[in-house]
């Protein structure tokens, strides 16, 4: 019998079975981890199945060396999502498979934690005799006297009653009274804590939710997508969904688009559900991130909490995923081999006999067009709990406060309501979605833009310490401020635009006295970064708290009953055909952070353009009013789901390598259309250019941009430029993108 091994080696040359020879006495399963000998080298690999027959002549066939794990660290049907996925991809499966299993056990990086612990190795009825025979070591008897219940004990746990126990207890193990040995321990996640909480009352929208997904739920079946405003309880149908898998023998799946939103949920769930909550995402320490997906697939584990790749996670019997926030375009993976968690978590749910039940507040276009063709079924809850009401919005322009002679970042109307909140014992969120201090640096002389030298973008001033430098958001160079222009040596070095570290610089001296708390990129480093922003201002030692987008989403602050957003016109600006539905998204969320609680909410949006229909339409939180308006802007000007946009993304540390490799794309596709009529009847446009950003990481970049109709033709179309993106083009590396999130 031989062993058909996937070998962990991402090449096109290797991208196929190996076969091997199960030594005797080995006993192996599809799915499982082994190493074995490839070429000169040891590699890991996975069994992916079993064959009698081998081409190989026999006194070339090399054995497996040894299993690395005693069960399959793949299920079958995560096997069968890696197949899918390298289809889909068009790379080898050994790519894919890596998604399955947490970085920390490949290569070995990772050891099994354990503790010391101690446990009587005589009868209880001897205690009393042994404990005699001790003489005068006090600690001896002391010990022995702790032990008599039988059970096993932590040494550590011992040390706190007994002082340095460790001597005592070798003596004790030499005379055969006491056997010490090593337990497993398993690396827990930070906020186990958790005090349980009682069932709310149910809402008619909750309860009909419910009631509409349930029958589909029992027969493993259904795709909805569950369209509630901000603070209708979204989360509680999902808990009590859980709690009816839970109850069939079945697990389930959460997804959340942040790290930020991860612990606020695992609280909620291991509220209700205790132990059998895990947390899988980035943040994790290594061997947290290993022992929880142990006690996932070792099904201690049935609820599964986590960002984007927990949707991987090793679920036995999976009876939902829920992905929460679903319009958010984290749940796509732009590192290779690229994917939308949204889609992987479609094709589970339907090859597991599980339910999809994506939501949203602000559905995704894509996502609510499919429930007008049948998709997705639709369930909504217009109204908050409890019938709270709805924020009220005020929307500021921006261009009379200059007229006016403001030149602060807040309106006069914003200054007013930030300084009533406080003086009510309230709090307030403050949304700037631009991190650093200021956005740019220019010299009025000349008008030189400061720019990384690695990348085609301007480079933002940051105020850290009293100590200002220039930084790339992009790769993350950093020099120092000039005080003069490096190109004309003029002294009139200027600052422009804001980020959150001015607004959070310019409250501090509007409200003195008022501790505020700031949420972005730069303080949410290290492994409990945002729970540690978010606990100071949960328990309310922050009364505000300024970030970027991070903290638009999903977050439940009842205190909070102020919201303003400093720069609405920051991403309604930027060059993309999803900028007007990224507006709206963002601003209908942050809204939707202001008054759950008992107090009404308010919500201030300043902006230059108060008339822009899609401010208005943030304004009133009309989604189906957005919806209708963008869903006919997308129709007549061919955007998805009306077409497909797709691009070949050419990268190279060489700017020649890059023109000459996307020209020899370009020529490429001309040909691959002009011999397949039926294919270039479907591209409404193709385009040589470069992207927005010309230079990113040093390395130059240029695109074949598309955009197809939408036929099994243009599908065609697709498979043959995946492939043409996988031919190998002079120092230059080539990607191909569908409907990728920006093309920038």
């Amino acid at each position: 019998m031989y062993a058909q091994v996937i070998v962990d080696i991402v090449h096109e040359n290797v991208a196929r079975t190996f076969s091997y020879r199960i030594p005797e006495g080995m006993a192996l399963s599809v799915g499982q981890r082994v190493e074995v000998p490839f070429a000169r080298m040891i590699k890991e690999g996975v069994v992916v199945g079993f064959t009698d027959e081998c081409d190989v002549p026999p006194e070339k066939i090399r054995d497996v060396r040894a299993p690395l794990e005693d069960y399959p660290a793949v299920l079958p049907q995560l096997l069968n999502l890696a197949r899918h996925m390298a289809e889909e991809a068009h790379c080898p499966l050994a790519e894919t498979l890596r998604l399955m299993l947490p970085a920390e056990m490949r290569g070995g990086r990772i050891n099994v934690k354990t503790q010391p612990v101690v446990q009587l190795a005589i009868p209880v009825s001897e205690v009393d005799a042994a404990i005699e025979k001790q003489g005068r070591s006090q600690k001896r008897r002391m010990l022995l006297n702790l032990l008599r219940d039988g059970e096993v004990h932590p040494v550590e746990e011992l040390r706190i009653l007994v002082r340095d126990p460790m001597e005592a207890l070798h003596t004790l193990e030499e005379i055969g009274l006491v056997r010490l040995m090593k337990e497993e321990v398993l690396r827990r996640p930070a906020g186990d804590d958790c005090d349980k909480v009682i069932d709310p009352p149910l809402t008619a929208y909750q309860q009909e939710a419910l009631d509409v997904v349930l029958p589909d739920l029992r027969a493993g079946r259904g795709k909805y997508l569950l369209h509630g405003v901000t603070g209708s309880g979204k989360t509680e149908v999902f808990i009590r969904l859980v709690r009816h898998v839970l109850a069939m023998g079945k697990s389930a799946i959460i997804l959340v688009p942040e790290i930020a939103l991860t612990p606020q949920m695992v609280s909620w769930f291991r509220a209700r559900f205790g132990d059998t909550a895990a947390v899988l995402h980035s943040r994790l320490s290594a061997g947290e991130r290993f022992d929880e997906w142990r006690r996932i697939r070792h099904g201690r584990a049935k609820v599964v909490i986590g960002a984007r790749s927990a949707v991987f996670a090793p679920c036995e019997d999976l009876g939902i995923i829920v992905v929460d926030e679903e319009h958010e375009t984290t749940y796509l993976s732009d590192r290779h081999p690229r994917y939308d968690a949204r889609d992987v978590a479609a094709f589970r749910a339907k090859n597991e006999g599980a339910t999809l039940l994506l939501a949203s507040a602000t559905p995704s276009i894509l996502s609510f067009a499919k429930t007008r063709r049948g998709d997705y079924m639709l369930l909504e809850m217009p109204h908050r709990v409890n019938d709270r009401p709805m924020p009220e919005v005020t929307v500021v322009d921006m261009r009379r406060e200059i007229e006016n002679g403001n030149r602060s970042v807040f309106s006069g109307v914003l200054m007013q309501k930030l300084r009533d909140c406080m003086a009510r014992g309230e709090q307030a969120m403050l949304l700037m979605n631009r991190r650093g201090y200021n956005s740019f640096v220019s010299c009025r002389s000349c008008g030189l833009t400061m720019k990384c030298p690695n990348c085609d973008v301007a480079l933002t001033y940051h105020l850290a310490g009293g100590d200002g430098r220039l930084h790339c958001h992009y790769c993350g160079y950093m020099t120092d401020t000039p005080t003069t222009c490096p190109d004309c040596a003029s002294k009139y070095i200027r600052f422009f635009g804001a980020g959150t570290q001015k607004v959070e610089d310019e409250l501090r001296k509007l409200l003195p006295g008022v501790t505020v708390a700031r949420m972005d990129v730069d303080t949410t480093s290290g492994k409990e970064g945002h729970a540690k922003i978010l606990d100071e201002f949960r328990s309310g030692r922050a009364r505000i708290l300024v970030g970027t987008q991070m903290i638009a989403k999903g977050l439940d602050f009842p205190k909070v009953t102020l919201v303003g957003v400093v720069a609405a016109d920051m991403t309604l600006n930027l060059p993309d055909y999803r900028s007007r539905e990224r507006t709206f998204q963002l601003l209908t969320q942050v809204a939707g952070r202001a008054g759950r609680g008992a107090i009404p909410g308010e919500v201030v949006i300043q902006t230059y353009k108060p008339e822009d229909e899609i401010i208005q339409a943030s304004a009133s939180q009309d989604y189906r009013a957005f919806f209708e308006m963008e869903f006919s802007r997308r129709r007549t000007g061919l955007y998805p789901p009306f077409t497909i946009l797709a691009r070949l993304l050419v990268e190279s540390p060489s700017e020649l390598h890059a023109r000459k490799a996307a020209d020899a794309l370009h020529t490429r596709c001309q040909m691959l259309l002009e011999s397949h009529p039926a294919w270039k009847k479907r591209v409404l446009m193709m385009l040589l250019d470069q992207p927005g950003v010309k230079v990113l990481r040093g390395k130059s970049r240029w695109h074949v941009m598309f955009k197809l109709l939408v036929n099994p033709a243009t599908e065609e179309f697709v498979a043959a430029l995946t492939e043409l993106a996988r031919e190998p083009q002079e120092g230059a590396e080539v990607y191909f993108e569908y409907n990728p999130t920006t093309m920038m």
